[in-house]
């Protein structure tokens, strides 16, 4: 986590506005025209990588491929601390990652989007990764959901906002350890 001047934003786990009303809170199936959307696996490790590069470039952040690859291995074993959800049409087009917390506020596990990009946007593809993330997210008990954006990115907060999101009073802060 990273220290932000920007306030934190949740969720309470329902449909996103800017998914298409025929597929709103549906996980897209494997047999659909679309790409498919599905838990990543560890054979997703390698194609993934790419993918988090790309979007640490976009949100101007040092990529450090000996820090990212441990991080994600245990996401991509089982849920012991988050999922992992890919966009796939044969080959990986975008990912979303979020992780598990627990707060007696939220009245117990929570949930964290720590990452999402897709490579083809303006289509309806985040907005249905995003849906897809957050049921996974509601079906292993989280109850609510945050995020947190950079400072520079309006776009993304857009995005959010479509979704459902809104601020919080809340201001994250940080430290490493």
């Amino acid at each position: 986590m990273r220290a932000t001047p920007e306030r934190a934003c949740s969720w309470t786990l329902g449909a996103c506005s800017a998914t298409p009303p025929e597929i709103a809170g549906k996980i897209i199936p494997v047999n659909s025209p679309r790409e498919r959307i599905r838990r990543a696996t560890s054979d997703d490790l390698e194609p993934l990588l790419p993918l988090v590069r790309a979007f640490y470039e976009v949100d101007r952040h040092e990529y450090d491929e000996s820090v990212v690859r441990p991080a994600l291995i245990p996401l991509l074993s089982d849920d012991t601390f988050g999922q992992v959800w890919v966009t796939d049409d044969g080959e990986l087009g975008g990912y979303a990652v979020v992780t598990w917390g627990y707060s007696l506020e939220s009245g117990g596990r929570e949930c964290l989007v720590d990452e999402i990009y897709v490579e083809r946007r303006s289509n309806g593809t985040g907005a249905r990764l995003l849906e897809a993330a957050l049921e996974g997210a509601k079906q292993a008990g989280a109850r609510s959901v945050f995020l947190e954006t950079e400072a520079h990115n309006e776009r993304v907060r857009s995005f959010y906002a479509r979704c459902g999101f809104g601020l919080e009073d809340s201001v994250w802060m940080s430290r490493s350890l």
